[in-house]
């Protein structure tokens, strides 16, 4: 059996072409996982805050006319203070109140570990909830015990 001068040229050019093909896809694959992994974090946190925004009464206007609308002073404070124990890396970019809807608007830099195409990436989430008033008695077909032993 003879071997040919050519027999080992397939090995060596994979092993050179191979790298350059798969780490690249790696590292995309990494850095996409980071994206997606934060940009979830950064709805989430957004989500919860503004469900803390949205049960933020504004008591003088109840007091004085028995309407229900949000204080946007009180709005602000609770998203702040909840995006900042949830996602501490995020900035509010803005928060609204329209009635008893609110609103809110954040972002957040990634720093891309491998920066196959870019350093950073900017994130961007947004969430709103509505405040909605609950029963003011009980309802009569609640099965409650005639009883009580």
């Amino acid at each position: 059996m003879t071997l040919r001068k050519d027999s080992g040229q397939v090995l060596a050019f994979f092993a050179l072409c191979l790298p350059v093909v798969l780490l690249p896809v790696g590292a995309y694959a990494v850095d996409a996982t980071i994206v997606a992994s934060r940009e979830a974090g950064l709805q989430a946190a957004t989500a919860q805050a503004a469900e803390a925004a949205a049960q933020q009464l504004n008591v003088g206007v109840i007091r004085s006319s028995g309407a229900l609308t949000l204080d946007p002073a009180a709005v602000s404070l609770v998203v702040a203070q909840t995006l900042a124990t949830e996602e501490p890396a995020a900035i509010v970019d803005s928060s609204a109140v329209n009635g008893v809807d609110a609103t809110v608007v954040t972002s957040e830099s990634v720093t891309l570990p491998f920066n196959l195409f870019t350093h950073t990436v900017r994130l961007r989430a947004r969430a709103s909830a509505r405040l909605v008033a609950g029963y003011d008695r009980p309802s009569s077909r609640l099965p409650l015990p005639r009883s009580t032993v």
